[in-house]
């Protein structure tokens, strides 16, 4: 899943042909926009540039500077964007060959920065020979490797769920539920309290997402876990499946007016600060972004979250669980040597640890030293019960299916198409060629 959670306010609807359009054009994109946050030290020769997403930075910094202790001598720059800008430019500088040494890669595909449209394109460095990639489940694959190569760095799993206020939820005297129709009936009372009960930010792309993923689980995978392999071969489609009865619910919520007014005007931001101040209870989120829902709330420790429901059996909950967002070396960096001794240095167990930490996500290996966010406690027994799927978008064949579902939920909450619609185009995006 394409996450990055500062999408620009306002932003049109881009395809990734778009995107190449727009960084390919008569002046083409060469340089990463001002906006970006920058640190570090100023280039030079020796010098390793990272360019990441907004999410990654506080992973990065942190780790960074342990590093510096045993390597001083070593120089970084660092950049932080929201995704969109990051897929445009960065997409644009690897296939001109000006690309940063280390920059932010998304796991399978799915996306034009995911692992395995870049390593399709040779766009992406090997990190095979690195210790830490002997240790990456075999049910990762997909997520860390192409034809037996592996590309991504990625510290582990996020969930996706439901991040709510604790404080909004005790006052309504109600507690998370665990089946839909109880997530139905704690909707209403909140709803009925004079609060938002799920605060939607879909003017901020990809959380238009996020509702459809929660559900998709349950309505499709719980019954038929080849629905991917399925899709491969052409013998099932979107709107002959269990999506409908997702995207169906969805559009359930927003009949019942559980959203907030306007969802296509709400922002990342916006719905952050509704669920932390209290205005709302809950935004279905993922896990990645438990930091900045943190950040914005008067107190850390004010938030929780829960599997948001769907389906009528707690017992049997199934959960979207995705190898969250990494690193990949650009196959031409001009330092691959010091990005590569970088990328060594964070598949070691603790710092594999820390950036899970950082980013609330659940390591690909564990060890005795190994500790979860407790926020997540509910999600590890879905998750052992092997009842979690990877993040859809992760095995979508080309990066054509996403965007079309980004426009159709837009559209859906617009109400500018209806379920049949929507799936039709996702379908139609589907058998596109990459």
């Amino acid at each position: 899943m394409t996450t990055g959670s500062r999408s620009l306010p306002g932003q049109g609807r881009v395809s990734r042909r778009g995107f190449l359009r727009i960084g390919g054009g008569v002046a083409a994109v060469t340089a990463l926009p001002p906006v970006l946050t920058a640190c570090s030290d100023s280039g030079g020769s020796g010098t390793v540039r990272i360019v990441g997403v907004a999410d990654q930075q506080k992973p990065i910094e942190e780790l960074l500077t342990l590093y510096r202790k045993s390597h001083p001598d070593d120089r970084f720059t660092t950049s932080f964007a929201p995704t969109d800008q990051v897929q445009t430019v960065v997409r644009t500088q690897l296939a001109g060959g000006n690309a940063p040494d280390l920059h932010v890669l998304f796991p399978g595909s799915g996306s034009a920065m995911s692992m395995a449209e870049l390593a399709g394109a040779g766009l992406l460095a090997d990190l095979g020979e690195q210790a830490w990639t002997r240790d990456i489940p075999s049910n990762f694959d997909a997520a860390y490797r192409r034809e037996g190569k592996t590309y991504l760095y990625s510290a582990g799993s996020s969930v996706i769920g439901a991040i709510y206020n604790k404080k909004v939820f005790a006052k309504a005297g109600v507690q998370p539920p665990r089946t839909w129709a109880q997530l139905l009936h704690v909707c209403a009372r909140l709803k009925a309290e004079g609060i938002v009960p799920i605060a939607l930010g879909a003017q901020t792309q990809w959380v238009t997402q996020l509702i459809s993923y929660a559900l998709v689980p349950n309505a499709v995978y719980a019954a038929n876990p080849r629905f991917d392999e399925e899709m491969a071969a052409g013998s099932a489609t979107f709107r002959g499946s269990g999506w409908a009865d997702a995207l169906g619910k969805y559009q359930e919520l927003q009949r019942r007016g559980f959203f907030n007014d306007n969802p296509n005007g709400t922002t990342f931001e916006q719905q952050t600060s509704l669920v932390a101040t209290g205005k709302a209870a809950m935004a279905v989120q993922v896990s990645a972004v438990l930091a900045t829902f943190r950040q914005a709330a008067a107190g850390p420790d004010d938030l929780g979250m829960f599997p948001f429901p769907g389906g009528d059996d707690a017992a049997k909950q199934w959960i979207p669980a995705g190898i969250v967002v990494g690193l990949g070396v650009a196959a031409h960096a001009k330092n691959t040597a010091g990005a590569k001794a970088f990328v060594a240095f964070l598949g070691q167990q603790e710092n594999i640890n820390r950036w899970a930490t950082a980013v609330s996500a659940i390591p690909f290996k564990r060890d005795a030293s190994t500790v979860i966010d407790p926020v997540l406690a509910d999600f590890l027994p879905v998750i052992d019960g092997n009842r979690a799927v990877p993040f859809m978008d992760q095995r979508w064949p080309n990066a054509e299916v996403q965007p079309a579902h980004f426009a159709a939920v837009q559209d859906l909450l617009a109400g500018e198409t209806d379920v049949n619609g929507a799936l039709g185009r996702m379908d139609e995006a589907y058998r596109q060629k990459s």
